[in-house]
Parts: C-alpha cells; structure tokens; sequence
C-alpha cells in the first residue's frame, strides 16, 4: 500500500504528486486492472503471448531503426 505524510511545510499538491509516483512505481493500477475481471486459463494464456508478439515486433522495429 502507498502512503505519502505531509511534510512541514510542503504543499498538498506536492504531496499528491508524491502519492501518484508512489502509486505508480508500485504498479498498484496495473494490479487492480488485472484482478477487476476473471480470466479463464486459456484467454490468460492467449492474451500473454499476444503481449509477447506486440513487444517483439515493437523490439525488431527498433532494432532496424
């Protein structure tokens, strides 16, 4: 769980900037997404090698760059 303090003398919005790169370094966000709906096995599986595809023709487009 993230939590941010207020520090003496520092301004809410620089605590709730905190807060959010705290939130988003510990991949909260993208936890809640993946558990907010249930994935059968098969449709886990098919969505993790999809990923994989995208990521290597995303790395063998950088690669002829």
């Amino acid at each position: 769980m993230a939590e941010v303090r207020l520090q003496d003398g520092e301004s809410l919005e620089n605590a709730l900037r905190r807060f959010k790169r705290k939130v988003q370094q510990a991949d909260i966000i993208k936890e809640v997404k993946k558990h907010s709906y249930y994935l059968k096995p098969g449709e886990k599986r098919r969505v993790k090698a999809a990923l994989a595809r995208k990521r290597n023709r995303k790395k063998t487009r950088r690669d002829f760059d």
